[in-house]
């Protein structure tokens, strides 16, 4: 890749909840040869279905042709939507743990928070961890503010992401008849 028209591309699979389909998948990333830049996991509204968000970061859509064309082969995979070219509802979640030894560095990192709509959510004699949820840059933006302090520790999601409006990647009966079909 040239890094000069590297995007960030969002898909989406709809996947049956069972042990071994995330190994199945990171190993068709990793047999591909393709990066898997950030992954979000977790139960959909579907009972016994589960939504996987993919950030896959390319200068091709070709390798994002190709990431969709290798999930639709994993039986498991009962439905997968590229997003990229979608009106998207993106958010991250993390978790940071800065130093904050002195009521000066507190009261600054409270103010920090406070701009960006954050929370503290644990407090310790000599740290606070914050609660931050937003879009990447916001994230970005609010962790270059607090290394100033001392990032101890962050813990990131990975971006979750769905379609804007009334538009839905897959009905509910559609994918209870794909995953009976799939074996489900």
């Amino acid at each position: 890749m040239s890094g000069n028209n590297v995007h960030s591309h969002t898909i989406t699979a709809l996947v049956q909840d069972r042990p071994g389909v995330l190994t199945r998948i990171a190993s068709m990333f990793r047999r591909r040869g393709f990066n898997i830049a950030s992954l979000a996991v977790g139960k959909s509204e579907q009972a016994q279905l589960s939504r996987m968000t993919f950030v896959v970061d390319s200068d091709s859509d070709d390798i994002v042709e190709q990431v969709t064309k290798q999930l639709h082969k994993i039986i498991e995979v009962v439905k997968v939507s590229d997003l990229s070219k979608e009106d998207i509802v993106a958010r991250e979640l993390a978790l940071v743990k800065v130093r904050a030894q002195t009521a000066s560095a507190r009261s600054e990192i409270i103010q920090v928070v406070e701009l960006f709509r954050a929370k503290i959510v644990d407090v310790a004699a000599d740290s606070v961890a914050i609660e931050v949820t937003g879009d990447e840059d916001k994230i970005e933006s609010i962790l270059t503010l607090l290394r100033g302090f001392g990032i101890v520790e962050v813990m990131r999601t990975g971006r979750v992401a769905m379609v804007r409006g009334k538009k839905a990647p897959l009905k509910t009966g559609e994918a209870k008849s794909r995953a009976s079909t799939r074996g489900g």
